[in-house]
């Protein structure tokens, strides 16, 4: 748990994302060698996920905003939608049979690293309004994704806001604010549906896990400040790149895993 912390704290930091993309599978494999019900190994992975997600993405976002790299009108506006998504998924998925969405996933996270690849860094960024009817498609569709996979969305929200102009340090900084909302709501629906079921999974409430929540925190904090303050030293047009290398990766990984089940 201490190895995995160190690369996702920074990574939550330097991307903008909550980290889950490492810290789910992570989890995942190391409950699964305790003794714990397997039925809910996936969901206590991805309810700790979202826990440890809060206070990363306090850090990162704090970070961001002293550089000035937070737009909070967007977060307010667009992120409700996104919490829409968040409470429906986090429903859903108590009974979800993931290999579609896994496909699913895995091909809309490649046509954004593609796009990310491709696009170029403008010197001055011209915002596009984002439509009533945009922010509530594209603002479900990222909450409902991220519920169920324990991730902070912004894999999918830092694109998204890319596309409709924001600078990528400005799209990286929102994308960890609205991380934050889903990783609050995610990690409460988690709590409560995990008491629901009357999982009594050892040492957890619901489908958090304490003693992995503890272990993570002061590691995956102290590294998004890090990781934070990386980016902002990096040239725009390398970080469009390397975002898009990290969804590319992620794509493949999911792809693969699609394979398998």
């Amino acid at each position: 748990m201490v190895l995995t912390a160190i690369p996702v704290g920074f990574v939550a930091g330097l991307f903008g994302i909550g980290g889950g993309l490492i810290t789910v599978p992570f989890l995942y494999y190391i409950f699964g060698t305790l003794d714990i019900d397997q039925q809910y190994v996936m969901h206590l992975a991805v309810g700790t996920s979202f826990s440890i997600i809060i206070p990363t993405s306090i850090v990162s976002v704090l970070t961001h905003h002293k550089f000035k790299a937070v737009d909070f009108n967007i977060v307010k506006r667009y992120g409700v939608f996104v919490v829409s998504g968040v409470i429906i998924g986090t429903i859903f998925a108590a009974s979800l049979k993931t290999k579609a969405l896994v496909l699913f996933f895995s091909l809309i996270i490649l046509l954004l690293s593609i796009y990310l690849l491709l696009i170029k860094e403008k010197e001055s960024n011209l915002i596009i309004e984002m439509k009533l009817y945009l922010r509530i498609m594209l603002g479900f569709i990222v909450g409902f994704i991220s519920a169920p996979m324990g991730i902070g969305g912004a894999i999918m929200n830092v694109p998204i806001l890319k596309f409709f102009g924001y600078s990528i340090n400005k799209a990286i900084g929102s994308a960890a604010a609205i991380g934050f909302l889903i990783a609050l709501f995610g990690a409460t629906g988690f709590l409560v549906s995990g008491s629901y079921l009357k999982s009594n999974l050892p040492l957890s409430i619901g489908f958090l896990n304490i003693p992995a929540f503890l272990i993570f925190i002061p590691i995956t904090t102290l590294m998004a400040r890090i990781g934070a303050k990386t980016v902002h030293n990096l040239d725009k047009n390398k970080i469009s790149k390397l975002f898009g290398i990290f969804l590319l990766i992620i794509a493949i990984k999911f792809f693969y895993e699609y394979l398998k089940l």
